[in-house]
């Protein structure tokens, strides 16, 4: 047995149908997307199985942006996954030295993404073992890609070691819980569906192992359009249309030009923009975010077929989703989330990690009573000891700025280094959650507190509704 060992850096990637996008202004968010890769296909058996006697496993997982992130153990090395039901094998990116995992039978294989780049070189691993809680697949193959300017942590702000898709989801019903933030696994010979006035069954179409439903879109006060989109869990993104205007699919009136992602050979755009309605089943999400990608970035994807966009996980949170591949059926639920409005990045700030510094805390701690016998009172003195606190904590910067919005018409520039938002330390809070301070509501003031060039700036601006 040929096998191969390979240090891998613990990167945060996101997928979507097969080639691979990285989706990141516009919000602090990366969106991978995964088009269509020219690879080889090996014919080998491999299968996700339960233990004996076992009707289904139940998981815990960490919501990301939008992402499933999901534990999963490679050969024994403890990794973290997105579960992305847009892509058909597990698939590695970045290498590095700060850990190493084996792989096994290791062939070199070429692959071809968006853009117009030359080919990339890449890994093709078969018979590896993937653990998931006592789920097991003894013979999985996956793919390593080997270019190391494939890092997009310091944009996530957590660890993620790659992306994993059909090979889970055709083996199971896959039962997910936006709201508990669990999923359950399925056997297929066992599973009863459960209706409510609160789901809906529909029909789930799977073409080149990636599933698609239908539905309907309204993009301004017209009629609905007949659309078949890709229910994709790998991106963070809501809703991903494909301009056709011989359909009816052209780009609304109101929009902005957005970078909408890096592909493996090149950088993708589009118009940002938000649609008046979109259907899917008898769940209507009223003002939903949309995205227009410029289709040339598609020029290399041969296989699009009728697809005429995506469902990500901005959508999908709002459901709790049964996905039926055995019987081709999705079963949705709406949850909590379901009313939520859609999240714009009103600010125009994409924020990232960008190295760690040292920062000194002032702290005050008793330590210890001293009775006084001079009055009846029985006065105590508290003895206080000053104490410094010296922290290592990840830097939050800004990496993109929006032109014309708010922060950047106050000044703010790409490179600066966030030190508090509204007179928090962000220091001690999560990327997403210094985010979401400076995108809380519409006519918020934020006042930002930056350094720059090693001097502090304070800096503020009123937060404005993108489309009204």
């Amino acid at each position: 047995m040929l096998k191969y060992v390979i240090p891998i850096q613990f990167i945060p990637i996101f997928s979507n149908s097969n080639g691979l996008i990285i989706r990141e202004l516009k919000s602090f968010w990366v969106y991978i997307f995964i088009f269509p890769f020219f690879l080889p296909f090996f014919g080998s058996a491999q299968n996700y199985r339960l233990p004996k006697n076992t009707k289904h496993q139940k998981l815990r997982f960490e919501l990301v942006n939008n992402l499933i992130v999901v534990p999963i153990q490679v050969n024994g090395a403890k990794l973290s996954f997105i579960l992305d039901s847009g892509v058909s094998k597990p698939i590695l990116f970045n290498i590095s030295d700060q850990d190493s995992l084996q792989i096994n039978n290791v062939s070199e294989i070429t692959i071809n993404g968006l853009g117009d780049g030359e080919s990339m070189k890449a890994l093709s691993s078969k018979g590896n073992t993937f653990k998931i809680n006592n789920i097991i697949n003894r013979s999985q193959e996956l793919y390593v890609v080997l270019d190391k300017e494939l890092n997009f942590s310091p944009s996530l702000g957590i660890p993620i070691h790659g992306i994993i898709g059909y090979d889970l989801f055709r083996d199971f019903v896959v039962d997910i819980n936006y709201t508990a933030k669990t999923i359950k696994f399925h056997d297929p010979d066992f599973f009863k569906s459960k209706d409510s006035k609160k789901s809906q069954t529909l029909p789930m179409y799977i073409r080149n192992k990636k599933a698609y439903v239908d539905g309907t879109v309204v993009l301004k006060e017209e009629e609905k359009i007949d659309v078949k989109l890709l229910v994709d869990t790998g991106s963070s993104d809501a809703v991903w249309l494909f301009e056709d205007v011989t359909r009816g699919l052209g780009i609304p009136e109101k929009n902005y030009d957005d970078y909408l992602g890096k592909g493996l050979n090149g950088s993708i755009f589009g118009k940002r923009t938000m649609v008046d309605n979109i259907e899917i089943g008898k769940f209507s999400l009223k003002d939903a975010k949309a995205a227009f990608p410029n289709m040339v970035t598609f020029s290399a994807i041969k296989n699009l077929g009728n697809r005429n966009g995506s469902l990500g996980g901005e959508v999908l949170k709002r459901f709790n989703i049964v996905f039926n591949y055995p019987d081709r059926e999705i079963t949705l639920k709406r949850n909590a989330n379901y009313h939520k409005p859609f999240q714009y990045n009103m600010s125009g700030v994409a924020l990232q990690h960008g190295g760690v510094r040292y920062i000194a805390e002032s702290l005050s701690d008793s330590r210890g009573f001293v009775q006084e016998d001079s009055d009846t009172f029985g006065n105590v003195q508290i003895l206080m000891e000053n104490k410094t606190r010296i922290s290592l904590v990840p830097e939050i910067v800004v990496s993109a700025i929006r032109a014309g919005s708010p922060a950047d018409l106050a000044g703010l520039k790409a490179g600066d280094l966030i030190l508090a938002v509204n007179g928090k330390r962000v220091h001690k809070y999560k990327l997403q959650e210094v985010f979401k301070m400076m995108n809380e509501k519409e006519g918020k003031r934020i006042r930002v507190l930056i350094e720059r060039y090693n001097k502090d700036v304070q800096l503020s601006f009123t937060l404005k509704k993108l489309f009204k």
